[in-house]
């Protein structure tokens, strides 16, 4: 009778192949550690183009690296790709579906998409997470601004300042808020300390002339809008220059 013959590798022969393997794996997962530092570099730097193209290949060696698709999302963002930013987001979340920067990140995406009630639904998950960031809540606070829940912006507005207080931004978009409201006396307290804090602050000087205009103190919201007048920036805020001068030209005579 033959007998079958087994074929074994002598066993330092296996051993220098499992080592092989696993040195393979370890230079892979540096290289793929070097692009993700380049790609932070990069979105820091602001240049989402290199950011996006270091990420990819940082993923191409670890296709399951969550934090890596939360920065390509960024990158995504610096470039006005909103959709694929957006599918990165659902990718990292599929992959690490407590990761607060993800759904704090495609947040900021559905707000500038004009969808605040699906960057609501984002923040208030995140919140769940990381319930004391005020970073959170002053974007929460944006979103029920953007989708005319003021008095909801209002209450995530004073949870942010009592985490951060004397934010100038907080302040101003709670401002803005209370205006809508009719609550132009307490939206003007705010535009004042706003500037008291950061006299450079232009759009609060603007706002600051919206509530004197409606408290009925003319004279003074004149000073105000010739103060942005004067502040603004001709290049980013052109249009609500322009309707400064409209403001003032129906002001004549009052």
């Amino acid at each position: 009778m033959i007998k079958s013959r087994v074929f074994c590798l002598p066993a330092v022969l296996v051993a220098v192949l499992l080592w092989s393997g696993v040195t393979t794996l370890h230079a892979s997962q540096e290289t793929a550690q070097k692009h993700f530092s380049q790609g932070l570099s990069a979105l820091q730097a602001g240049d989402g183009s290199e950011a996006a193209a270091q990420f990819s290949q940082a993923l191409e060696l670890k296709p399951d690296w969550a934090e890596a698709y939360i920065n390509r999302g960024q990158a995504y963002v610096l470039q006005g790709r909103m959709d694929q930013a957006l599918k990165d987001f659902d990718k990292a979340l599929t992959l690490a579906p407590n990761a607060h920067e993800a759904l704090y990140n495609r947040g900021r995406v559905y707000t500038m998409l004009g969808k605040p009630d699906q960057a609501v639904a984002d923040y208030t998950a995140a919140l769940k997470l990381k319930p004391n960031d005020w970073q959170i809540l002053y974007n929460r606070g944006n979103a029920f601004l953007d989708g005319g829940k003021y008095q909801d912006a209002i209450k995530d507005y004073d949870r942010a300042l009592k985490l951060q207080p004397n934010n100038p931004f907080i302040i101003h978009n709670r401002g803005l808020a209370r205006l809508k409201l009719g609550q132009a006396e307490a939206a003007l307290a705010d535009f004042n300390q706003v500037l008291t804090l950061d006299p450079n602050f232009a759009l609060a000087l603007y706002n600051r002339g919206r509530a004197l205009e409606k408290l009925g103190r003319i004279p003074e919201a004149r000073g105000a809008y010739r103060a942005f007048l004067q502040a603004g920036n001709p290049t980013t805020e052109k249009p609500l220059l322009e309707k400064t001068l409209q403001h003032l030209k129906h002001l004549e005579g009052k």
